[in-house]
């Protein structure tokens, strides 16, 4: 959640009703005093449940009324030209999910929807940042503030080991070789500009800094104290 003094901006929606564990933004928001309707801006990285499962509730209206929906138009044409995903070795069943999350959250929010094809400032500080090959339009968001970064970068880095290991990838990642040029492009500019990161998938706080280790990279979490 971003509040730039002009603009709410929520940066992906999280798994919705997926799991039982899980669905719990529209309590955390108002805990932090804020209204789903007076979101005006939600940036959706890829269309994966546990980003965009959050977008839409369980009668497939969307959660946030007011607010354009940003996506990459390559995502959006994937999701929506029904794929097979038959590159993926993952069971049928998983499969199945993340098609059919991807297909109803998309298509019920379709009237708030804003397509980007290029790297571009959303709204003032903002910027989405081209990371395709986990998912053909996924992407980062880079965000700055009196001069300092914030880097998210969403899914195109899954676990901590991928920065020791960057050319390994995962199962769900749909063109591997696309996925580590753009990891690698991301990490080398975090560890230049200094940039805080945020990374989706990694230990509470995920939060912290990419320092480069010869070749590779390491990560260094912000301190949290006790």
């Amino acid at each position: 959640m971003i509040n730039t003094g002009r603009h709410l901006v929520l940066v992906d929606t999280g798994a919705g009703g997926l799991e039982p564990t899980t669905g719990k933004l529209i309590h955390n928001l108002q805990v932090e005093g804020i209204k789903p309707e007076e979101i005006d801006t939600v940036i959706l990285t890829h269309a994966h449940p546990d980003h965009i499962g959050g977008s839409t509730d369980s009668e497939g209206n969307p959660v946030f009324p007011n607010a354009r929906y940003i996506l990459w138009k390559d995502e959006w044409d994937y999701w929506t030209s029904k794929p097979n995903l038959a590159e993926l070795d993952i069971p049928k069943r998983i499969k199945e999910l993340l098609i059919t999350v991807a297909h109803n959250n998309l298509l019920s929010i379709q009237h708030q929807l804003g397509l980007i094809d290029y790297e571009e400032e959303i709204v003032p500080g903002i910027r989405a940042i081209a990371a395709p090959g986990h998912t053909p339009g996924h992407m980062a968001v880079a965000i700055t503030s009196n001069n300092k970064q914030l880097l998210y970068i969403s899914d195109a880095v899954l676990h901590q080991i991928h920065l020791e290991q960057p050319n390994w990838c995962t199962a769900v990642d749909l063109t591997p070789e696309q996925t580590v040029k753009r990891r690698r492009y991301l990490l080398n500019w975090a560890a230049t500009e200094k940039a805080l990161v945020h990374a989706f998938h990694f230990l509470f706080p995920s939060l912290g800094y990419v320092i480069k280790k010869g070749e590779v990279w390491q990560w260094q979490p912000i301190e949290t104290g006790d």
